[in-house]
């Protein structure tokens, strides 16, 4: 957060003038963005291709810890955490609306540091940001943000397309922003017990980074289609592997089969998770925020993906509706069930 000395409280610039210094650098990358910020609404031609929309509400407290939580890697991941559901579609996003609820605790500069966050996420992945509002809040920070996609109809991927005997893939490996939670959890409470002490975060730069600047698998998406392999059913790691396997075995009215030494995990996720003893397939099944990309295949692509970078085949799709089993490494079946983040 900026010095004490250079800090702006919100009421010296109203909201008008706070939105106008939020996006006064913002650059536009697609040219379906007909009208950015500055009218009453924004204006997007997709033409011939389908227009996708999703939102996600990131609120202090319940998604983030401002005690250890850097305000421009929140924006960031505010973004981020959006367009991978456009990926997750087989799509490309193209725009986001911002909407922040702001405390009075925040000054203009924090909010500032949220927005170089924002900013980054739409440079980084050529995304446009094209409007927002900001409210009062009483409890805190709240940060919705509306992303708006495109994608041909013929390329479109939903979570309900998966057929028995497809191949189940992950891109990445799972269960590290999991793990970085516990130890940011863990220096959190040795910090609130001591003030004075100072935080044990070496080595643990890759699964911390993992839980507070995730990345959206833009590339993962690009290549299927350069291989030209377009999955059956796709969605996006947010809640865990366990909830995300059953979403599309719900949605497609099938089973699978999920081999547990088949899911791929860090070694530094491994050695973290045993030393909170916790079965490190336990993390990747249950612990969520990784958003990587889970999706089928048909068995006629296996030839295509199965060398491919950063993907691995972790199972199979069967006919037996609902049932989803994990296969242990001794061959024994165990229903898998969703424990990872409720909402309510």
């Amino acid at each position: 957060m900026a010095d004490q000395e250079n800090i702006t409280n919100l009421s010296e610039l109203g909201e008008f003038a706070l939105i106008d210094k939020l996006v006064k650098n913002v650059k536009i990358y697609n040219d379906s963005t007909q009208k950015a910020v500055g009218d009453d609404a924004a204006v997007i031609d997709n033409k011939d291709e389908q227009t996708l929309v999703s939102v996600d509400i990131l609120c202090e407290g319940v998604h983030f810890d401002m005690t250890y939580c850097p305000l421009k890697h929140l924006g960031y991941k505010a973004a981020v955490v959006n367009f991978s559901d456009i990926y997750a579609m087989n799509g490309t996003p193209t725009q986001i609306v911002v909407g922040l609820g702001i405390s009075s605790k925040y000054s203009v500069e924090a909010i500032e540091e949220i927005y170089r966050g924002i900013r980054l996420a739409c440079d980084r992945y050529h995304v446009d940001l094209v409007g927002g509002d900001t409210t009062a809040s009483k409890s805190g920070l709240f940060i919705s943000v509306t992303v708006i996609g495109k994608a041909k109809k013929e390329d479109i991927v939903y979570r309900n397309g998966a057929k028995p005997n497809d191949l189940l893939c992950v891109s990445g490996n799972l269960g590290a922003a999991y793990t970085g939670l516990l130890i940011l959890e863990r220096e959190k409470a040795a910090f609130m017990a001591d003030p004075n002490m100072q935080p044990e975060f070496a080595g643990y730069d890759y699964i911390l980074e993992r839980q507070l600047k995730p990345e959206a698998r833009r590339d993962i998406v690009e290549k299927l289609k350069e291989i030209k392999v377009k999955p059956t059913s796709m969605i996006d790691i947010s809640d865990g592997l366990a909830s995300e396997v059953l979403h599309i075995c719900k949605e497609s009215k099938v089973g699978c089969m999920v081999y547990e030494d088949r899911i791929p995990m860090n070694q530094k996720t491994i050695q973290t998770a045993k030393d909170f003893n916790i079965v490190p397939s336990i993390a990747a099944l249950n612990g969520g925020e990784d958003y990587e990309l889970l999706f089928t295949i048909a068995q006629s692509d296996y030839e295509k993906v199965k060398d491919m970078d950063d993907v691995r085949i972790i199972g199979y799709i069967t006919a037996d509706e609902g049932q989803a089993n994990l296969i242990t490494p001794d061959n024994h079946q165990i229903p898998i069930e969703a424990q990872g983040f409720k909402h309510f």
